[in-house]
């Protein structure tokens, strides 16, 4: 029987995090998922009575924690690293009104911190392994023609951005990823948006193995249709 594939899927306690965790699962997968806090342990400890899936606590945006999953993790081979990560405020307001200190929160959240988790990590990954973090189609330029979430826009664009840069500046032959999953119906995409967190997941999953020795980097959504930067 083959090794069991490894997924670390960090932020994995609600919405998509947990939804990937669970697609990996149902793939057969063996998933390590990171939660903030205990209080955030409740679904995936129901989903981890199947033994495919371990439990580790880390805050992104605190870099102790990062070294200290990175030293838990040293041993552990990886076929996927996602992080999932993803704040926002009032999408109505515009930049040159933005707090200092929301905004800040905001762009260290979305994309310095998972940087910061991929630059830790992404050497545990498999050389034909998968290093992803979650975007959004609202962090392409070119594809902005509807304005509005300014904040949360530039910081998926700052994300792509230093993922890009990252890839390139590796050159290792590993596939990086920037994911945007549709709009879901999460607590940030509302009750409107049409797609659910299952269909979405399945789909990162899907797209994931997919990409998984293809190299490069790739800005891509749940359907593996790449997406304008």
């Amino acid at each position: 029987m083959p090794d069991r594939k490894v997924a670390l899927v960090v932020g994995a306690s609600r919405g998509l995090g947990l939804g990937l965790a669970h697609a990996f699962v149902s793939r057969g997968w063996e998933v390590i998922a990171t939660v903030r806090s205990a209080h955030g342990r409740g679904a995936l400890e129901t989903l981890a009575g199947n033994g495919l899936v371990s439990i580790a606590h880390m805050d992104i945006n605190k870099p102790e924690d990062i070294a200290a999953l990175r030293k838990m993790l040293s041993a552990r081979a990886l076929d996927v690293l996602f992080v999932n990560a993803g704040v926002a405020i009032d999408p109505s307001i515009a930049a040159e009104t933005v707090s200092t200190q929301d905004f800040v929160d905001v762009m260290v959240t979305n994309a310095l911190s998972p940087l910061r988790v991929i630059g830790a990590l992404h050497d545990l990954v498999d050389p034909e392994g998968v290093v992803a973090a979650m975007s959004s189609d609202m962090g392409s330029i070119n594809d902005n023609a509807g304005g509005g979430w300014e904040i949360y826009r530039a910081s998926k664009a700052a994300l792509n951005q230093m993922m890009k840069s990252f890839a390139v500046r590796k050159g290792d032959g590993r596939t990086y990823i920037a994911m945007s999953p549709g709009w879901v119906r999460t607590e940030m995409g509302g009750n409107g948006a049409p797609l659910d967190i299952e269909t979405s997941a399945a789909g990162i999953a899907e797209t994931l193995i997919a990409r998984s020795g293809a190299g490069g980097i790739h800005f891509v959504d749940f359907r593996n249709q790449p997406l304008a930067w």
